[in-house]
């Protein structure tokens, strides 16, 4: 363990300021009496580029507001490493996302439910979503929120393309859905955003910085957590690195991971909690044997539609766009309208493909009215449109592990394609996504399809594509499943197994990923986390009451 030069006491140590670990910090810390501290890797988020909508294209590489971690080779997408970022900063990546507020359909978490996970189900967590949510757009109390902190809107200006999408999505049997979190996600629509007046709400935003004045609530940012305290089988706090200097910070209730699914699992194992036989290929001592930490990752493997058209009707940069581009700052500024309000995915749905039946869909598009690199570059000049296909419940699962290269870095192998069924749904959503761009809503402004391409039509050919070509939607997760089983990480109340004082709450937690955004179900795990913590504690004080007036009885008898 690392050696301490300073010792700081708390109730609760909060690893991660981002999606749930936020929302917990303004749970637990509701109450005046009880400590809490908040620990982040990342600095603030004091910048444009995280709170104007448009900023968000900027983040996905930057070395300051992101973990750009990178796959290993995927041995089925022709030994291509797969970029993955994560947010590096207060809110975490949900300051650095697309915004898009979707739950998942009820049957996942009834799925977990019958998995093991009591207290998990559909009907046990929507008032969880619930309680966070202030739904803006007047949709059904019944599922909605209306005082919860995370404002719920739409966007602001949408492009013009982003309803042609949904009329051309009509005429393949997708209706117009304006409610995806109703329990029906099935059709196609402008998504709900996580916005306040036209910026970004971010978890850190909606529940930790309107209540930092709280004296019992302590945010560190740019401090790295080190490793895990454990003695006796107990989780006693987390050693992190601060201003040059290794501090102790002691949790005498909890110790709660929220580093997200790929920073909990590697916290866990660096602190030598893990698989034996791992942890001591990378020299790390073991202190308690927990072989499900860092398996079970799972993430949406995702396929592009992208056209190259001459529209400036379409988000880019070109002469034609000058005066629009030009304007932009005025227009947002002054009115909220404009270019910079977009989040680049302003619509999408949720299709079945053939392998779905009559089931929930299978397949979730991201429409983009702008022009998606072919290269692989964030930014290109020109215009277009394409349309993100991603596999909503992939069979094919991955882990985190450590690099041998004395460094213990995270090493993601999303072990994709390894079911072959991930690659047919994917081909056939592909299909889906050219037939709504195939629409006469789009016969205006057509273009070339410049992936998968014009002369990539068979089935064969599409696996070709999708092997040289797909990649991830940032949705990772499943690393410190929950369950009853052997290769759960943590129990229906997030706490790991086999220790006392230490929890998960993150999407690291999820037994099988969502049918959907991850963001909302992550504030969503906060929530629930911070009731079952508060539960326990009042459970242990009223136990001690009670063990102490049976003592004074005894003594008095």
């Amino acid at each position: 363990m690392p050696t301490a030069t300073q010792v700081l006491d708390f109730d609760y140590v909060i690893v991660g300021a981002g999606s749930a670990g936020c929302v917990m910090a303004n749970r637990l810390s509701a109450d005046p009496a009880v400590r809490v501290c908040l620990v982040e890797g990342g600095g603030d988020d004091r910048s444009a580029r995280i709170q104007v909508p448009a900023g968000t294209i900027t983040l996905y590489k930057s070395p300051k507001y992101s973990y750009n971690f990178e796959s290993a080779p995927q041995t089925r997408l022709n030994g291509r490493r797969l970029h993955c970022p994560r947010g590096k900063m207060l809110g975490g990546s949900s300051s650095m996302n697309s915004m898009i507020y979707i739950r998942g359909m009820p049957a996942d978490y009834d799925r977990w439910a019958e998995l093991g996970c009591e207290g998990w189900s559909y009907a046990d967590v929507l008032p969880f979503f619930r309680r966070s949510e202030r739904n803006l757009l007047g949709h059904d109390t019944r599922v909605h929120g209306e005082s919860g902190e995370l404002c719920v809107d739409q966007p602001r200006d949408p492009n013009p393309l982003s309803h042609r999408f949904i009329d051309a999505a009509k005429r393949i049997g997708l209706p117009h859905n304006t409610d995806f979190n109703s329990g029906d996600a099935f059709g196609a629509g402008i998504y709900d955003v996580t916005q306040k007046d036209a910026h970004r709400l971010s978890s850190y935003r909606a529940f930790v910085h309107p209540v930092l004045s709280r004296p019992n609530l302590t945010l560190f940012t740019d401090t790295r957590a080190l490793s895990l305290d454990i003695a006796d089988q107990t989780a006693r706090g987390v050693f992190v690195e601060r201003e040059g200097q290794v501090v102790l910070l002691r949790a005498h209730r909890e110790v709660v991971l929220s580093a997200g699914a790929i920073g909990s699992p590697h916290l866990l194992m660096v602190s030598g909690i893990g698989d034996e036989a791992q942890l001591r290929a990378a020299g790390i001592a073991l202190r308690h044997h927990l072989p499900g930490v860092g398996r079970n990752l799972q993430d949406h493997l995702d396929g592009l539609v992208t056209v190259r058209s001459s529209s400036a009707q379409t988000l880019g940069f070109s002469r034609r766009s000058l005066p629009s581009v030009l304007g932009a700052p005025g227009a947002y500024w002054l009115k909220k309208k404009g270019w910079l309000t977009t989040n680049y995915v302003e619509a999408g749905g949720f299709a079945r493909t053939r392998y779905a039946g009559d089931g929930d869909p299978d397949v979730q598009f991201h429409f983009v009215p702008g022009y998606r690199s072919h290269r692989g570059r964030l930014f290109e000049f020109g215009h277009g449109y394409a349309i993100h296909t991603c596999v909503l419940r992939p069979k094919s699962i991955g882990r985190i592990l450590l690099t041998d290269d004395g460094q213990r870095a995270p090493l993601i192998d999303y072990n994709f394609l390894e079911r072959e069924e991930d690659a047919r749904v994917l081909i056939e959503g592909i299909k889906l996504a050219r037939a709504i761009l195939a629409g006469p809503e789009f016969e205006a402004i057509r273009g070339k399809e410049m992936l998968p391409g014009a002369q990539v039509q068979s089935d064969d050919a599409l696996f070709d594509y999708v092997r040289a070509y797909a990649a991830t939607v940032f949705h990772p997760s499943g690393t410190c499943k929950m369950g009853v089983d052997d290769a759960s990480v943590v129990d229906p109340r997030l706490r790991v197994r086999g220790l006392r004082g230490l929890r998960v709450a993150d999407a690291s937690i999820m037994p099988l990923l969502v049918s959907g955004n991850t963001n909302a179900p992550s504030i969503m795990i906060g929530e629930k986390a911070a009731q079952m913590m508060l539960e326990d504690a009042a459970q242990t004080h009223s136990n001690r009451a009670t063990k102490h007036e049976t003592n004074r009885a005894t003594l008095a008898a």
